[in-house]
């Protein structure tokens, strides 16, 4: 079971959250200005590193807020949490 530290309500079970993808994906200024590929590119291409990343969770069953956290992905750990629109914090 994996433990979230939600910045509002503290830690819990991963069964209270919802995953939200990538965090820091800017919306684009002009949307109806993208081709096909761009807007496709927007919606579907990620990044997918080994290691520290930064994703947007929803605390579902809790108080509902979106925050952001850190998770390495190799070993599932989270690093940090933060609420969404501070910056991100720096990982030693």
């Amino acid at each position: 079971m994996l433990l979230i530290p939600c910045p509002w309500c503290g830690p819990r079970d991963e069964a209270e959250f919802h995953y939200g993808g990538q965090a820091h994906v800017p919306y684009p200024e002009d949307p109806a200005a993208l081709t096909d590929e761009e807007w496709a590119r927007y919606l579907f291409f990620r990044d997918n590193p080994k290691g520290p990343h930064p994703e947007r969770w929803s605390h579902a069953d809790g108080c509902r807020r979106w925050f952001n956290a850190v998770r390495d992905t190799s070993s599932n750990e989270i690093l940090a949490v933060y609420r969404a629109g501070e910056p991100r914090p720096v990982i030693a």
